[in-house]
């Protein structure tokens, strides 16, 4: 878990943030901002983070959609599993150079999973739209098939930390109907990935959490906790 959060102060934080922030006619997602320093990413593209964080209590507000590319006993089991679509190779090919629709695909899911083998065949027609909205497949070779359940609500609890052109984390962590307690799980869930990235918790400069539409509130940090 996340080494620089002062726990108690922030779950106070949460609770204000939840209260002052003014209502909406929907219910809006709670995000986490988290700013870096010390990262040059021009010298070291490297040094970006592109991960998938499964967090301990999925949002509320709005179900993460997963759909499933592959064929034969994979399409079976995704379907059989519960996938949101599962969608064969064809299809795929068959939007080739329709970009209008590979953008809504794109933006329909959360998460796609490509079975290992496929993926080769459908990544020229899929890349250039799915690759900058970062939603290129998960992959899973067509012999781990029975993983496929477990990988399909793993990812409908997880959201994915992605670094662009500055040292700065933008992620959803939740929705406002969720407790404090679980919006603080949910957020050491994501420091901690970032912390292990990094290695130096110190690289941590602000961390932020707010509502889609709310003023932003600053969650108090310290570095005077280690790792052993």
């Amino acid at each position: 878990m996340s080494q620089v959060l002062v726990e108690d102060e922030v779950l106070k934080v949460i609770s204000e943030m939840l209260e002052k922030s003014p209502k909406r006619r929907f219910t809006e997602a709670v995000d986490l901002v988290v700013l870096l320093r010390g990262i040059d990413l021009k010298r070291d593209p490297n040094a970006k983070i592109n991960e998938i964080v499964e967090l301990p209590h999925p949002p509320k507000n709005r179900p993460i959609k997963v759909a499933v590319i592959g064929k034969g006993e994979f399409a079976v089991k995704a379907k059989e599993a519960g996938a949101d679509r599962v969608i064969e190779p064809e299809e795929i090919e068959a939007l080739a150079g329709n970009k209008r629709a590979l953008k809504k695909l794109a933006n329909e899911y959360d998460f796609f999973i490509a079975q290992a083998d496929i993926l080769p065949r459908i990544v020229r027609y899929i890349g250039p739209v799915f690759g900058p909205r970062n939603k290129m497949p998960v992959n899973l070779p067509a012999a781990a098939v029975s993983q496929l359940p477990a990988m399909i609500e793993k990812l409908r609890r997880s959201v994915r930390i992605r670094m662009k052109d500055q040292p700065v984390v933008h992620v959803k962590v939740g929705s406002r109907n969720m407790t404090p307690e679980e919006l603080l799980d949910n957020i050491k869930a994501v420091l901690s990935v970032i912390e292990r990235k990094y290695e130096d918790p110190s690289k941590i400069a602000k961390v932020y959490v707010k509502t889609t539409m709310g003023p932003a509130y600053e969650l108090p940090i310290s570095y005077t906790k280690r790792r052993r």
